[in-house]
């Protein structure tokens, strides 16, 4: 079971300790576990003081890198900040001794010890995990030397680190996500592809807003976007340079071609292209353009997307006469397409989990839009969001978050970006300046 799965992971990685006393034997430190209990967990109190400066000029940077740390750890539900006027004292310098006593009468079960120091338009950080109750370092200090500019990631890497030692989880904060902004009425919406940090910050648009763009996605090293954009009147496939800004076609044709996806090592794109009224899963090389058939049938197939190891296709079909998931073997001779999903209602926009044992999709069902995880074999479904719509899974990199949009009801509703972890916990809202919609998270950055 899914619960199962996220209970076992947190238990076995986990190195805090708490102290027990038994009769008169000396202090036992057994370790902490955080349990969940129906979908539950209790936030590890983790106290994070304003990362220590020499200068008073310094201070504001300090209190941005320790904000976004703090706000990184409190967004996933697992940690919970310890208010500052709590403190009995501050850790002090980065290489001073800690007086744990005070930090245990709080009740801080992890504590992270910082400094900042800059010259010119630079700035040196580090940092250092405890535990608390153990009165012992959690792994080795770290040293991030950066330009001040680039504070909001140095506190996303530290975010990473800390997140990483205390659930044995791999890290996520060091990321971004692209997404469609939207603006304007209802009825005539101006869209264009941008680029934001995970949390929304950083903000920058790639295209601007005179044609509409669709479903972006990353290649696997992070560099490319590919999507859809109807600037010739008909869908068709580009591929955009994140940092250069150059635009190629991925495919020259006069039919609709749209739903792109990489395959994971990146030379390869999944895409559906229309033929003659027939919309089939089509497999394009980017290095030389040779296009191949991967689908054959008088059905609209569409969404494609790679497994992990890219042995395998999940897509969306109506060929069993409503609209349901599929997983195909990709060699040569494999058996015909597979439906994995069998509950009640309609499913669509299926996405492969980066660590390969998940599914996502979207449901609908009696009036209700879902997102939703299953196994490969469609097991163990869940649904984790219901709303008037809900569409457009996107995996965090470590395959413990989802991001997806939401759209509202009415002549003034519109899109917005949410997360919500594969437990259904931790619905949060994603902030955009303007409405967003068709999130794709890119994968964890060197």
């Amino acid at each position: 079971m899914i619960i199962n799965r996220a209970m076992s992971a947190l238990m076995l990685a986990i190195a805090i300790y708490l102290p027990s006393e038994r009769g008169n034997a000396q202090t036992v430190r057994e370790p902490l576990r955080i349990i969940i209990t129906e979908g539950v967990i209790e936030p590890m109190p983790i106290a994070l003081p304003t990362f220590a400066t020499n200068l008073a000029a310094d201070r504001s940077l300090a209190r941005q890198l320790t904000e976004v740390i703090a706000s990184d750890l409190a967004g996933t539900g697992l940690f919970r900040q310890i208010p500052p006027e709590a403190y009995i004292s501050a850790p002090g310098g980065i290489n001073e001794r800690i007086n744990f006593v005070n930090w245990k009468a709080i009740n801080a079960q992890a504590l992270v010890a910082g400094s900042l120091t800059t010259s010119a338009d630079r700035m040196v950080v580090n940092f250092r995990l405890f535990d608390v109750f153990a009165e012992s370092e959690l792994g080795q200090g770290m040293s991030f030397e950066a330009s001040q500019s680039s504070v909001r990631r140095v506190a996303h890497k530290i975010a990473d680190t800390i997140y990483q030692r205390i659930t044995g989880e791999a890290p996520y904060f060091d990321s971004r996500v692209a997404y469609i902004s939207e603006s304007g009425p209802k009825d005539g919406r101006r869209k264009q592809l941008a680029i934001m940090d995970y949390d929304g910050a950083n903000l920058r648009p790639l295209t601007n807003q005179s044609t509409i763009v669709l479903a972006p996605r990353f290649s696997p090293d992070g560099s490319r976007i590919i999507y859809t954009s109807y600037e010739t009147g008909v869908p068709n496939v580009y591929l955009i340079d994140i940092e250069s800004g150059n635009r190629q076609s991925i495919i020259q044709s006069p039919n609709m071609a749209f739903a792109p996806r990489f395959s994971p090592n990146g030379s390869k794109v999944v895409l559906s292209l229309a033929v003659d009224g027939n919309t089939d899963i089509y497999e394009v090389e980017i290095g030389n353009r040779r296009i191949s058939r991967l689908t054959n049938s008088s059905a609209i197939d569409t969404a494609p997307s790679f497994s992990p190891d890219g042995k395998w296709l999940v897509f969306e079909s109506d060929r069993s006469g409503s609209q349901q998931i599929y997983v195909m073997r990709l060699e040569r001779g494999a058996p015909q397409p597979r439906r994995i999903s069998f509950g009640q209602g309609r499913y669509g926009t299926p996405v492969w989990s980066p660590t390969g044992d998940f599914i996502a999709f979207t449901k609908q069902h009696r009036g209700r839009f879902h997102i939703g995880v299953m196994r490969a074999d469609g097991s163990e479904e869940r649904l984790l969001t219901s709303s008037f719509l809900d569409e457009g899974p996107t995996w965090s990199p470590n395959g413990r978050t989802l991001m997806f949009f939401r759209e509202t009801p009415g002549t003034d509703g519109g899109p917005s970006i949410y997360s919500v972890d594969i437990y259904g916990r931790n619905l949060r809202s994603v902030p955009t300046p303007q409405y967003g919609s068709d999130p794709a998270w890119s994968p964890q950055r060197n």
